[in-house]
């Protein structure tokens, strides 16, 4: 049995994410104190108190999820005396999610990710005024479909695909204008949902680039490690252990798609049997259903979730 660990992406944040933990793990509690210092900010508090409306903010949601994703690897590794190195063959993330397995493979330190996570976050806020942007959801059609149409809305304007989710799940992202006409242009060619996304920006689009010029600087003053599980990075789509190269796609991962459909075929080509999401909602065990069901999805959240996956291991 091969295993990959994966972590989410944004859209998963709820309020009370992580509260669970903290309140039976002291150890999942230092992460969270970790991240608050670092980021000079009671991110704790707005994880497990809200509101939502300030936890979905790009540059809280991002370090947020991380940190969720953290206190289950620490916790699985320091309570229950599993080393996610020894027990997953690949890692991933989707979008901000690779910073979490960065950070799970020692790649990144805690603090240095959590900041990171936050400039990521501030920077793309930054790159595009609110209103000029969109992202809207194509479900339905193939990936090359969704590519033509992106295209045909374009025009002089930035319209791309911007996520590669799942068989008949691709996002779409750039110019509010020409993203709402590819979702006018697929409904004419009877796609049966297209459904405008509430992001404050278009993510993975060239309209990003001043983000990714900012991620660039900061990533350079960045220690990066050798991973201790190679990585199927989200523009790749396939294994990387150089950590130069790691620090690379994480800046053309701020412009680049979201390769996740063929991270996933590609686990399978890896022999990955068995896909388990550490941290908050259970987006991306969904996900591979859709796309290879040869690999079984699991999702990790809770004490309980971790109890029974030891078992199983033991078993």
């Amino acid at each position: 049995m091969k295993r990959a660990f994966v972590f989410p992406g944004q859209g998963s944040q709820i309020v009370g994410m992580g509260k669970e933990l903290a309140e039976n793990s002291t150890h999942a509690l230092s992460v969270f104190n970790e991240v608050n210092d670092a980021l000079d900010q009671n991110l704790s508090s707005l994880m497990f108190e809200g509101p939502i409306e300030d936890l979905t903010l790009t540059f809280n949601a991002q370090p947020a999820l991380m940190a969720s994703s953290m206190a289950i690897v620490r916790v699985l590794e320091t309570e229950f005396g599993l080393r996610v190195g020894d027990e997953a063959t690949y890692m991933a993330g989707h979008s901000l999610g690779e910073y979490s397995a960065l950070a799970a493979t020692g790649t990144l330190g805690l603090s240095d990710t959590a900041k990171l996570l936050k400039i990521r976050g501030q920077a793309m806020q930054r790159a595009v005024p609110v209103g000029v942007g969109a992202m809207a959801a194509i479900m339905g059609a193939e990936f090359s479909v969704v590519v033509d149409i992106a295209a045909k809305a374009a025009g002089e304007e930035v319209c791309t695909a911007a996520n590669d989710n799942a068989d008949g799940q691709v996002v779409i992202s750039g110019h509010k204008g020409a993203v709402e006409r590819a979702m006018e242009i697929a409904k004419e060619a009877g796609i049966k949902r297209a459904i405008l996304l509430p992001v404050s920006a278009p993510f993975h689009c060239m309209l990003m680039q001043p983000a990714a010029d900012e991620m660039a600087d900061a990533l350079a003053e960045t220690t990066f490690n050798s991973p201790n599980v190679p990585i199927i990075t989200n523009v790749s789509a396939d294994e990387v252990t150089d950590p130069n190269v790691l620090r690379s796609h994480l800046v053309k991962q701020v412009t680049g798609r979201v390769r996740w459909r063929e991270s996933v075929l590609r686990m399978g080509e890896l022999g990955i049997t068995d896909l388990i999401e550490l941290g908050t909602g259970k987006v991306l065990g969904g996900l591979v259903k859709r796309i290879n069901k040869n690999i079984s999805g699991k999702s990790i959240q809770t004490m309980a979730d971790m109890e029974a996956f030891v078992d199983e291991l033991n078993l």
